[in-house]
């Protein structure tokens, strides 16, 4: 069996790391590239680096940010947000991430997944899906889920097992899943979608939205398919630490790096 992952996420807003609830009511959690730092030398597997408002505010990632959290760090490194056209994800590479991470330009231009894995390669290309119940709509959506683009701001109407299907047939290595409806709530992980989504697509699933506790990464490694688990609050403000829960899983019988 593959070793689960282990991920931490920067929320970016204005130069510094930021977490909300549902996508909004974003706090300050500090300075990304110290957290960066710290949480390679705890033993992270990765970093996910997220410019929440490049899209909505329609300009490109903090290259420079990427250049310095780069420089701070020895693990893989993926980066999203902004990201529109080849030549985006290049200027990116080029500052030190390893993987690119898009959602609402892929949705927009599905074609993007293509251009990108034929360039850089299917492993270098994360798509990341913000998804949320659509309450009475399985008439519609089959799933009862649907895809949100512009950071949560907009219902695309796209099924999610359809959308992910599609993004997996155009050439994406893996799917960065993120639950609207658990996202900052230290519930637990969305165990229902996210057992859908890795049913459904052969690629690594790494589950987003709700970690509380130590004990909501063994629930979705335990009963989802899920490769990866991504947290932010909890490690930024320190209610849990990455060798502790390291340690937890391994007595858990987990297989983690």
């Amino acid at each position: 069996m593959l070793k689960k992952r282990i991920i931490p996420c920067l929320d970016i807003l204005n130069g510094r790391t930021v977490k909300g609830v549902h996508f909004v009511d974003l706090r300050d959690a500090g300075d990304p590239v110290e957290l960066a730092g710290k949480y390679a030398s705890q033993g992270a597997d990765e970093l996910v680096f997220l410019d929440i408002t490049a899209t909505v505010e329609k300009r490109k990632t903090l290259v420079k940010l990427v250049e310095r959290i780069a420089l701070a760090i020895d693990i893989p490194f993926t980066v999203g947000g902004g990201i529109s056209t080849v030549a985006d994800a290049s200027e990116l590479i080029k500052a030190g991430a390893d993987k690119i991470s898009i959602n609402s330009a892929a949705v927009r231009r599905p074609e993007l997944i293509a251009q990108l894995a034929g360039n850089f390669g299917s492993q270098c290309v994360v798509v990341a899906v913000d998804t949320r119940t659509c309450g009475p709509c399985t008439d519609r959506l089959p799933s009862g889920y649907t895809v949100y683009v512009d950071g949560g701001r907009t219902d695309t109407g796209l099924d999610t097992l359809n959308w992910v299907r599609k993004a997996r047939d155009l050439g994406a290595g893996e799917i960065l899943l993120t639950s609207m409806d658990h996202d900052g709530t230290r519930n637990g992980f969305a165990l229902e979608i996210t057992s859908l989504v890795t049913r459904s697509v052969s690629v690594p699933v790494i589950a987003s939205g709700g970690a509380g506790n130590m004990e909501h990464f063994w629930d979705v490694f335990r009963e989802t398919g899920a490769g990866g688990a991504l947290a932010a609050g909890i490690f930024h403000y320190g209610d849990v630490s990455i060798p502790a829960l390291k340690n937890y899983l391994k007595t858990r019988q987990i297989p983690i790096r």
